[in-house]
């Protein structure tokens, strides 16, 4: 018996709000057109948004991005007097792209160097980890449960212990521990009573008469999101992926066009992981993807499933598929993807994106 822990946050975690603005203007940016390039940084505090970065396009307006920042603050639902989409200071400091990073994507080379993971397993219904599987529900939960309950705030955080008796074999929810900002009015008796019994509606999956709960464990959470603790773009790899149950490049996703293979070639990973083990071969599936900047092809490509490399399956998979940065773009219509829809409670398990079909062998 061991256990293993992973958490997730909400959409108006810090973090979050920052992934979110730098997907939003990134979208923007790039309007479809393959040739468009992004790379967006947002850092968010009390009253303030500060957006860095690169673009090629000719989509950039000040007054526009502007607009948006705020409507996407004001959509997470920020109205407090430290963090307000009304009063916020945005500062933009984009500017164009290197023409030296240019020679190497304008011909769809790869944006950078790096490497990158995809991880399934048979766990869950959508091959994910268990304990990031109920942490993102959990408070893709909460956010419903905001629509009609004032009090509950943006700013959250879930975490989920499993226990297991063996690899990919979970067989209990150990500790639940949740967090959620609220309304200064509200007791903290109350909402504890409230989150938990939330969640046991949630979570019927397990018995979780002896899971142990922990919701707001140090008491009054009513300063929250920016106006309590910074964003910064990229500082939830982790929660983006399979809550550290798999390895991990390195590579943010958020505010990069697909030409860049931190976001781009992790999506395929996923999907040959999970074409993987959704076809029945193996129960769990690791992938590596590496590439170098203005290489089209990658560098290397690696397979390990159910403990062991396995070469023979990594050689089929290179006939089957076009791994280079174009060809994934191509085959996921990334280019068409609104970005935002993959900022929050993770960026797989998600069954509308094209990168979760499982139809590799079909």
């Amino acid at each position: 018996m061991y256990q293993f822990t992973s958490e997730s946050v909400s959409r108006g975690h810090p973090d979050k709000v920052a992934d979110l603005i730098s997907d939003a203007v990134a979208t923007h940016l790039i309007d479809k057109n393959i040739n468009h390039r992004a790379a967006v940084e947002t850092l968010v505090t009390t009253n303030m948004v500060t957006l860095a970065g690169e673009y090629k396009s000719d989509k950039f307006d000040k007054v526009y991005i502007d607009k948006l920042v705020r409507a996407i603050v004001r959509d997470i639902g920020y109205e407090q007097q430290g963090f307000h989409w009304e009063n916020l200071n945005v500062y933009n400091e984009l500017h164009g792209q290197s023409p030296d990073i240019a020679l190497g994507t304008d011909d769809f080379g790869a944006g950078d160097q790096g490497l990158m993971f995809g991880y399934a397993c048979n766990e869950t219904e959508n091959y994910m980890p268990s304990a990031i599987h109920y942490s993102h529900r959990i408070l893709q939960r909460l956010q419903e449960e905001r629509q009609s309950t004032s009090w509950i705030l943006p700013d959250s955080k879930a975490q989920v212990t499993m226990s297991y008796e063996g690899i990919n074999k979970p067989v209990s929810i150990d500790k639940i521990v949740c967090s959620t900002q609220h309304e200064d009015a509200v007791d903290i008796a109350d909402v504890r009573v409230y989150i938990e019994d939330l969640i046991r509606k949630e979570i019927t999956e397990y018995d979780l008469s002896k899971t142990e709960f922990l919701i707001n464990p140090t008491g009054r959470f009513v300063i929250g999101g920016p106006d309590g603790d910074t964003g910064l773009t990229g500082r939830k790899i982790i929660v983006d992926t399979y809550g550290g149950y798999a390895p991990h490049g390195g590579g943010a996703f958020s505010g990069k066009d697909c030409t860049k293979v931190d976001r781009s070639a992790a999506y395929m990973a996923r999907y040959i992981a999970k074409n993987v083990v959704a076809s029945g071969r193996y129960k769990n599936c690791t992938v590596q993807l590496s590439y170098a900047i203005g290489i089209k092809e990658p560098t290397s490509i690696y397979i390990y499933a159910d403990g062991e490399v396995r070469p023979a399956l990594t050689k089929q998979i290179q006939g089957m598929l076009d791994l280079t940065p174009k060809g994934i773009i191509d085959k996921f219509d990334l280019f068409n993807l609104d970005l935002k829809r993959t900022t929050n409670y993770g960026h797989f398990g998600k069954s509308d994106m094209p990168w979760e079909k499982t139809d590799l062998w079909t």
